[in-house]
């Protein structure tokens, strides 16, 4: 096989004209073949993946000597498509989700350790997002532990606990450290470590309670009608942005949606929520399930993919991640003039639960709405209710005012 990257570069370019991408995107992939092609040159004129290993790597500008994420994007992404090339004869161009990446443990032990950890959540059937939240900081340790020169948890002792958070806090917020302890205990007990498993209890990371903004009447009524009646917003973005307000779905379950899902004439959806595992029929009120009618039949690319919501670009694949979702949502209410939150579908379910505990609706009703496997789940939406908080205000005894 012809290894030249100009040779490579040529199937990868066509393999992107085939699947529609736009001139500019394949504009910059050349771009990139190019500046592989001057690294490869000097070095023996040969692609291979420890070169491109070695090319994606270089993540710093030298421009402003600064890590660049622009780099790392570009290069990374055509590495990729030249490695899948030569493993497999054939230019993948699958998305790759968030939360798979990042730097993987190169020795050995190491190595068979993270498969065995993979195998082990997808045998106990672990969400998707759940397998990849436990298996990116189990991999960072594991990375931390070879940067320090260890390559066997024979010799990991608590300090590498610690130091591994600590070393955490340069790219984490102090508040995200209980999500990254809650998600790293399970690994710790695989692997039968209670020693690390305590020295992560001493780590204090403590949960925080933060009370999520609550979206206005005025505010979801102009973004319901920029749903309903601005050109500049897509059906497929509109019905995103409603399903999520109006029904309080998460964005892993948007992803997932199926085109099977939707009954057209019940006006319903029905999944089993990725999270809970439980199953939830929501209704689909008149304006979303026309936007998605809209999307479906009109908008939609040709594609063999059944998911419902796909890329708008090609490849035309489904939706990756929440930070699609999020990317969607925020953006509609941008257009809608509602430009003082974030958006995401965490904002939506707390306003769609708000909206159902001010129409009196009973916790247990919320619960099955939203998909909560515990009411206590669905207690966090009082705090939103002031009315209902204010009744419970008792009096100030006429004591203290003497």
């Amino acid at each position: 096989m012809d290894t030249t990257v100009t040779h490579l570069g040529s199937v990868v370019v066509a393999a992107l004209r085939a699947a529609n991408y736009m001139e500019s995107t394949i504009g910059n992939y050349q771009k990139t073949i190019r500046l592989l092609d001057d690294y490869v040159a000097v070095r023996g004129g040969e692609y291979s993946p420890s070169l491109g290993a070695e090319f994606a790597a270089l993540t710093t500008s030298p421009r402003t000597g600064r890590f660049s994420a622009v780099r790392r994007f570009n290069y990374t992404r055509l590495v990729a498509l030249f490695d899948s090339y030569l493993r497999s004869g054939e230019v993948v161009l699958a998305r790759r989700k968030r939360g798979g990446g990042g730097r993987q443990p190169a020795s050995v032990g190491f190595i068979e350790l993270n498969a065995s950890w993979e195998a082990d959540m997808a045998d106990r059937g672990l969400a998707v997002a759940t397998r990849e939240a436990y298996g990116r900081i189990a991999r960072g340790y594991l990375v931390y532990l070879e940067d320090q020169g260890i390559t066997s948890l024979d010799v990991a002792d608590p300090a590498t606990v610690t130091g591994f958070f600590t070393s955490l806090l340069d790219r984490w917020a102090q508040s995200s450290l209980f999500w990254q302890v809650s998600n790293f205990r399970p690994f710790l007990k695989f692997i039968g470590r209670n020693d690390l498993v305590e020295a992560v209890n001493l780590i204090g990371a403590r949960r925080s309670h933060p009370i999520l903004p609550d979206l206005g009447d005025e505010e979801v009524t102009r973004v319901v009608q920029a749903c309903a009646s601005l050109p500049r917003i897509s059906s497929r973005d509109a019905a995103i942005t409603l399903l999520s307000l109006m029904t309080g779905l998460r964005a892993c379950d948007l992803v997932d949606l199926r085109i099977d899902d939707i009954d057209w004439r019940g006006q319903t959806v029905s999944i089993v929520q990725q999270k809970t595992k439980n199953p939830v029929t929501l209704p689909l009120p008149g304006l979303l399930a026309a936007k998605l009618a809209d999307y479906v039949l009109a908008e939609r690319p040709d594609s063999d993919d059944d998911h419902v919501f796909l890329r708008s670009v090609a490849p035309y694949t489904g939706l990756v991640d929440h930070a699609s979702i999020y990317k969607v949502t925020d953006e509609t209410f941008r257009k809608a003039g509602v430009t003082d939150v974030r958006a995401g579908t965490r904002l939506l379910r707390h306003a769609a639960a708000s909206r159902l505990l001010r129409a009196a609706t009973p916790l247990p009703t919320i619960a099955a709405v939203l998909g909560h496997a515990s009411q206590e789940s669905t207690n966090v939406y009082l705090s939103v209710d002031e009315k209902r908080l204010r009744e419970c205000v008792l009096p100030v005894p006429k004591r203290a005012w003497s």
